[in-house]
């Protein structure tokens, strides 16, 4: 069993937001199915200012959150963050001074005491680093086993909108809609991170990534660049990972020449190539490699994915 706490607010009496609602229906829209349609998590999703949020009503559902022993437990929160000499908060609508939100440090024992094997926490608003960093001293907080941990911002940075969702949030969906996506179609929170890490500039808000896992989850499926059945057989076609696969023209199907099974074969190799998997050698392209009778090797990639199969976990 999967499921989601998905937060998005707005409403605030004080400097409203404008795409933090979206955000939240994003993120909701997305992980409830994967990509061919099948349920992924039972979401609860909670906007302002369609549903009253309070402290006391969000504490009370992030603890429901991590609760029970279920599989996964996600925890997305978009809105205002504070931070001061005691630490990080998440912001809710009825805030006063000295009494601003939800603690961050709260969420960190709420999650780090969880019974739940997978949780991730996602938090998409200022300061959202401070999340795992007590009173921001710099002393980080020991993750328990199973915990990740993703936000959009360092502890002393301020999270951006544009075009009315956050910049963080709008790639965390690129990714899970496959942008960050594995050969087996598996969105990992690590392959988010690398995805949201690589598309920051340098001088843009920095994404933070703390996990303790010994395997990253998939928080969602998506249709694989290369189907499962083709990825298979990387062992037929290199039963060594240091073979070179000959071709030769019988593999163009624009040769008079063409036989049917090597062009088969070479369709396989075109779209091992397209993925990372396969290099021609000695030529450009692989169109060349056989023109010229030349050969196609495993990249380091292509090893990687070889050693799956060949160890029967593809």
């Amino acid at each position: 069993m999967r499921k989601a706490l998905v937060v998005g607010i707005d409403d605030y009496p004080v400097s409203p937001l404008h795409g933090c609602v979206n955000d939240a229906n994003a993120i909701a829209n997305v992980i409830e199915r994967n990509s061919d349609g099948s349920p992924n998590f039972a979401v609860k999703l909670i906007t302002s200012p369609g549903n009253s949020i309070s402290r006391a009503s969000l504490r009370r559902d992030i603890e429901d959150l991590f609760s029970g022993d279920c599989d996964v437990a996600l925890f997305y929160f978009s809105g205002h963050g504070f931070v001061k000499s005691t630490g990080g908060y998440i912001v809710t609508p009825d805030f006063k001074k000295y009494d601003e939100g939800i603690s961050m440090d709260e969420i960190l024992t709420l999650a780090n005491g969880s019974k739940v094997k997978d949780r991730i926490v996602l938090l998409d608003c200022c300061f959202a680093g401070a999340l795992g960093t007590p009173a921001i001293t710099g002393n980080l907080t020991q993750l328990s086993e199973g915990l990740t941990v993703l936000t959009s911002s360092k502890a002393n940075e301020t999270s951006k909108e544009v075009d009315g969702g956050g910049i963080f949030t709008a790639l965390v969906v690129d990714a899970l809609n496959g942008g960050s996506a594995d050969l087996r179609g598996n969105v990992t929170p690590g392959s988010i991170y690398a995805y949201v890490d690589q598309a920051l500039g340098a001088w843009d808000q920095r994404p933070v990534f703390k996990t303790n896992v010994s395997r990253f989850t998939s928080l969602r499926n998506v249709t694989p660049p290369i189907a499962i059945s083709v990825l298979r057989k990387l062992c037929e076609y290199f039963p060594k990972p240091q073979d070179q696969f000959m071709l030769n023209p019988t593999f163009e199907f624009t040769e008079s020449k063409a036989i049917k099974e090597n062009v088969a074969a070479f369709k396989d190799l075109q779209k091992y190539e397209s993925v990372g998997l396969v290099v021609p050698v000695g030529e450009e392209h692989m169109y060349f490699a056989a023109m010229n009778s030349k050969a196609c090797k495993l990249t380091a990639m292509g090893y990687q994915y070889w050693k799956l199969v060949y160890e029967k976990k593809i």
